[in-house]
């Protein structure tokens, strides 16, 4: 893809670098594996040397020279901050409030924000099984904000999902407090075509910001229900220099043994 910086860059690359810049100094998340994890790390070196990154594992400030492939990847726990147990990360740190943001993946979500990562299919008998809820459900529910990181089509978004594995918004307006949950939910769903932000009265994700190169048109047809379309549609700023620098020397590191 070109733009007019004469940069060229992937759809996969703007996708981290955007999300990477709804992280600020100073923030703690809570990062999930995989896309998250890859942005998490691009904003820390980027931007936010401050940020403060948590791992379900019970790694706190870890800093990795390498994208780690697991969270139990010894890599977070040798550039941690602090090293805790697993029920010190979930009943303090994150059901006490804890936490700014959480950064999630998934491989569905419907219009109201809602992810699945548990099957696709019946649950007793599905086409695939995914790796499963982990910690989701628990991040999705009290983390105080969550974005969520993921490609666009009409596999992953969806009119219904095939299994609920961690609650967005429910059913609408509402349910989030019916089910106890504190944090405010999704705020921002970013993927390789635009950006996506719940409707303040229906809870119901529109589309704001397409990348560049990217019609409105092409997000709609990724897309598995009637995707509304803000009326100050917006293009992204395209990945500078210096953010696709630090996110391909990240990428490099993969597999990599440290």
């Amino acid at each position: 893809m070109s733009v007019a910086s004469e940069l060229e860059f992937t759809t996969s690359e703007v996708m981290t670098v955007v999300a990477s810049r709804e992280l600020r100094d100073g923030m703690t998340c809570f990062v999930g594996i995989g896309l998250p994890s890859t942005a998490a790390n691009l904003a820390r070196l980027h931007h936010a040397p401050r940020l403060v990154l948590v791992y379900e594992s019970g790694t706190i400030g870890a800093k990795p020279r390498r994208l780690p492939l697991s969270i139990g990847d010894g890599e977070l726990a040798e550039t941690a901050d602090a090293v805790v147990g697993v029920p010190e990360i979930f009943n303090y740190w994150l059901q006490g409030g804890h936490i700014d943001v959480g950064m999630l993946g998934a491989a569905q979500i419907d219009r109201l924000a809602n992810l699945n990562s548990t099957v696709i299919g019946s649950y007793d008998s599905p086409r695939v099984r995914l790796p499963g809820a982990g910690g989701a459900p628990e991040i999705a529910g009290s983390s105080r904000s969550v974005i969520v990181v993921m490609r666009q089509s009409r596999r992953s978004f969806v009119e219904r999902l095939d299994f609920v594995t961690s609650v967005g918004f429910g059913e609408g307006p509402g349910d989030r407090a019916r089910l106890g949950l504190r944090g405010r939910g999704p705020v921002l769903v970013v993927t390789d075509l635009g950006l996506l932000r719940p409707d303040p009265e229906t809870c119901e994700l529109v589309l704001t910001h397409v990348h560049p190169g990217v019609s409105p048109e092409q997000v709609r047809e990724a897309t598995g229900w009637d995707l509304r379309v803000a009326d100050d549609l917006e293009t992204t700023a395209a990945p500078t220099a210096a953010e696709l620098k630090i996110l391909r020397s990240l990428e490099a590191t993969k597999g990599a043994d440290g």
